[in-house]
């Protein structure tokens, strides 16, 4: 990888992303795409940075060209939630946009493609305990379906072409940089916010709900692994489950109230909980460990402790 490009870098986990890659590749070699939302001052600073729309291949075939990217890190996407109130949109986003990355891959020859998938894949016909890597993906909302889609159109690519793209499915990701962007679980990061900053939280799941997360340093490490492991050792390869815990609202609750004792909290679910109740409680990534050595580093607790360590620098409390 010389030249990478992240499409849907002012996006939570993009902007994070793009970072950690131009520190290890360098700045210069990682190009910043975003659709709208202004760039942070970092993020613009830091290295060259676009705006495009992964919806017009035209544009995007230009911006490929003009940095000469051997490798795609595509970000953009409608999440879960947003999704359910602009299905079109999310439709078209997440299905059209895809097609368009990987057409544009393929023509231009690139080396790799990295494509997260999400735990949206599930549906509630699947085993919600320990969900295993091959199972029933039916999901009830419009982000599970462009994200299954999505998984077998990338198995389709390279089977039929030889292009390398990989993904993984994430669980929640939690991260003190960024705000939340119109998922199911922003509950968690919405209450870590809450707590810092010494006000109660209203929490739209029930305390009993139960999902797999992960902290965003081992989100950035997980896809970033996944990337610079050998082909050879790949029998997967758009559709990994990764994890690093699960824990239910009322956890998250207790593992705050550790460190800040005085927190409150009540329960009050609205639409986004019959989504949580499709997803799964737990996972089993043990394909992803025994293909490229997957293995997370953060817990709840440790994750609390450098949530409630950070987020008061961000808030500017």
């Amino acid at each position: 990888m010389k030249n990478i490009m992240v499409i849907g870098a002012v996006g939570q986990i993009g902007s994070e992303l793009t970072m950690a890659l131009r520190e290890k590749h360098g700045s210069n070699n990682v190009v910043a795409v975003g659709r709208r939302t202004k760039p942070s001052a970092e993020l613009r600073d830091s290295g060259p940075f676009e705006f495009g729309n992964i919806l017009d291949k035209d544009e995007l075939k230009a911006l490929l060209t003009k940095y000469k990217t051997d490798t795609i890190y595509l970000m953009a996407a409608i999440l879960s939630a947003t999704g359910e109130q602009n299905p079109l949109l999310a439709y078209r986003v997440n299905n059209d946009g895809l097609m368009n990355v990987l057409e544009l891959s393929r023509e231009l020859k690139l080396e790799k493609v990295l494509i997260p998938s999400s735990i949206a894949v599930f549906g509630p016909e699947t085993p919600r305990d320990n969900t295993p890597n091959e199972t029933i993906l039916k999901p009830k909302t419009m982000y599970g379906i462009s994200k299954v889609h999505g998984e077998l159109l990338c198995d389709y690519y390279f089977n039929k072409y030889g292009l390398d793209v990989r993904g993984l499915r994430y669980p929640g990701i939690i991260s003190y940089k960024t705000p939340p962007g119109g998922g199911t679980t922003d509950y968690t990061v919405e209450m870590y916010r809450a707590a810092a900053e010494g006000k109660p939280y209203t929490c739209f799941v029930k305390e009993s709900t139960t999902l797999p997360m992960m902290y965003m340093p081992d989100a950035l490490k997980s896809i970033m692994d996944l990337a610079e492991a050998p082909l050879a050792n790949l029998k997967h390869h758009a559709d990994f489950n990764v994890t690093a815990m699960s824990f239910s609202a009322g956890e998250m609750a207790a593992s705050i109230r550790k460190y800040k004792p005085d927190f409150k909290i009540t329960y009050e679910p609205d639409f986004r909980q019959a989504i949580a109740d499709t997803w799964p409680m737990s996972l089993d990534d043990s394909v992803a460990t025994e293909e490229w050595g997957w293995k997370p580093d953060f817990d709840l607790d440790a994750m609390t402790k450098d949530m409630l360590e950070n987020l008061p620098k961000v808030l500017g409390l």
